[in-house]
């Protein structure tokens, strides 16, 4: 399990984190919720330990992580962040292989091209495996990236907004795959996610922040209703119902705390 204990975070003279303790459930789909600027993508940093804290504690599985190696870190703890900033031309397979850095630092074993081959075909990028990645599409180039996080083998992966700039389809593979990766392997996957409906449907459990502080967190049952996402994201919504789960509707909302 991935715990925080009253973490607060500041850029300079700005806090962007206040008093943060939260539990990240171990074998599980969470996803952060908010609005912008409500500190979601710096909290999942921290987790990542690509930041720290300005004060507060991070434990893995009951460990201070700042007790744990930077590499036996990263073969626990996997990060895809919302922009990857690769100018290599790179082979999805090429680009996957990046994945195995923490167990073989680029000499590759046997075992490498195992978890390789396993992380492509779970995303059944076969087809793609010669292609270049600046030559694929924005969808296709996301599924590469994820195939590169799986490949790491980590117990836990974090990713921020994995669906930033994908049409439905590719959405709909990216939050597929995940949760058969929690439900196939017991990964447990905490991401940073925009679009309600998403998070509502394929999440086991729910961190809501708004301005920097944690507003809500729990199933999803608990934190998405009416009155929740309402003072959440200051919208009236509407939460519909059907044997295929949410519908969170927020269109055309009769009221709303602030002029948009």
């Amino acid at each position: 399990m991935i715990a925080l204990s009253h973490v607060h975070k500041s850029y300079g003279s700005t806090p962007v984190l206040n008093d943060v303790s939260v539990r990240f459930p171990s074998g599980k789909v969470t996803s952060l919720i908010g609005p912008n600027g409500a500190g979601k993508t710096t909290l999942l940093m921290l987790i990542a330990r690509l930041q720290k804290p300005s004060q507060g504690t991070l434990t893995l599985n009951g460990r201070d992580s700042d007790r744990i190696a930077v590499r036996d870190y990263a073969r626990q703890v996997a990060t895809l962040r919302q922009t990857q900033a690769f100018s290599l031309r790179l082979t999805v397979e090429e680009l996957v292989a990046f994945g195995r850095f923490p167990y073989s630092q680029g000499n590759l074993t046997d075992a490498d091209h195992a978890a390789i081959d396993q992380a492509i075909g779970f995303l059944s990028l076969q087809a793609l495996r010669s292609c270049y990645i600046d030559e694929l599409s924005g969808g296709q180039r996301q599924l590469a990236f994820l195939a590169m996080t799986i490949a790491q083998q980590t117990d836990y992966l974090l990713l921020d907004e994995p669906l930033n700039n994908l049409d439905m389809k590719h959405a709909v593979m990216i939050m597929g795959a995940l949760r058969r990766l929690c439900d196939e392997q017991g990964r447990t996957v905490i991401l940073v996610v925009h679009d309600i409906n998403f998070a509502a449907n394929y999440s086991d459990h729910i961190v809501a922040m708004k301005n920097g502080t944690v507003h809500s967190q729990g199933p999803v049952a608990q934190v998405v209703n009416e009155a929740c996402l309402r003072d959440l994201y200051e919208l009236d919504f509407e939460i519909l119902r059907s044997e295929r789960g949410f519908v969170c509707n927020y269109f055309n909302p009769s009221t709303s705390r602030q002029p948009i």
